[in-house]
């Protein structure tokens, strides 16, 4: 019999001491309370509580957390209701001061994103709220993580996931953007004809430019072609000119050195006199010297009549 109970007995022990042998996993902390007040905070490893003295109050992860909130009505400085829903990450610094600094901590990080994007929305109008959201993340997150830190939570960000604006705004918005897109249609299709006038005036100029060239360039080379001919049909005549000299300038000088009489002399002033008087000159001025030899051409034609005679 006492056997019995001695056995039940070390089960007993046995139960409670392998109960009370409590592993903390990685990225986690157990915050202990002894005797209903604080006591300790395990960080990972083993651990060994007091039985019936000792009790394990929160089982607290240090992972970062992501809580996504509901939609949160809001109001903007021109008056227009919106909703905002925000995704809030966050991370536990301090288990002890988030097990007994605040009650419900989720609910009250709620309502405090939910005040603060109020308050900053409230200063806002439709249109920067909707062009905002970076302003409006830093703003949120600077305000809760001063008043998280006092819980032992750090606030790392806060992004604003969704604003939906009433219903006849979006509308509103709607047509606003389609006129724009229909007026920016109208400015590129303006410019696009002004670049393709542009082009065809550049184009028409140019041709004009390179045809009046083209002209020049043929006017040059036709008064350059004439002016080619007549200096060579001046080259010629003077040419021609220089060759008559030379050769009357040789006839003289072959006659030079002949010694002519005067009789041959008087022929050759003779046969030019003849010359002379074939031409279309209507008054003919007959030197000194032709009259005396005519004279003399007289006589001799006398003599040979009488000759004959």
């Amino acid at each position: 019999m006492w056997a019995i109970v001695l056995g039940i007995l070390v089960i007993f022990f046995l139960i409670v001491v392998i109960s009370n042998i409590k592993i903390v996993p990685q990225a986690s902390v157990y915050v202990v309370e002894r005797l209903g007040s604080y006591y300790a905070t395990w960080e990972t490893g083993l651990h060994v509580k007091v039985p019936f003295f000792d009790r394990i109050a929160k089982k607290v992860s240090l992972k970062e957390q992501v809580v996504d909130f509901a939609p949160q009505p809001v109001i903007t400085k021109d008056n227009v209701t919106m909703q905002i829903d925000t995704v809030v990450f966050f991370q536990i610094t301090d288990a002890k001061m988030y097990t007994y600094g605040v009650e419900r901590p989720m609910s009250a990080i709620e309502n405090l994103t939910a005040t603060t994007l109020r308050n900053i929305i409230g200063e806002l109008e439709l249109d920067s709220t909707l062009t905002s959201r970076d302003v409006i993340n830093t703003k949120i997150t600077a305000t809760l993580d001063v008043a998280t830190d006092k819980w032992g939570i750090k606030v790392n960000r806060v992004e604003l996931k969704n604003i939906l604006p009433p219903r006849e705004i979006q509308d509103a918005m709607e047509k606003q953007m389609k006129a724009e897109r229909e007026r920016r249609e109208s400015i590129l299709r303006a410019e696009g004809e002004k670049h393709s006038q542009i082009l065809v005036a550049e184009g028409e100029k140019e041709s004009a430019i390179l045809r009046a060239e083209a002209e020049k360039q043929s006017a040059i080379l036709r008064a350059e072609g004439v002016r080619e001919q007549k200096i060579r049909e001046a080259q010629g005549e003077a040419e021609a000119i220089t060759m008559v000299q030379s050769a009357f300038a040789d006839s003289l000088k072959l006659l030079n050195e002949a010694n002519p009489n005067e009789q041959v002399i008087a022929i050759k002033g003779l046969e030019a006199f003849a010359k002379a008087a074939d031409g279309r000159a209507t008054k003919i001025i007959i030197p000194s010297e032709i009259q005396s030899l005519a004279g003399m051409a007289a006589s001799l034609k006398e003599l040979v009549s009488d000759e004959k005679k």
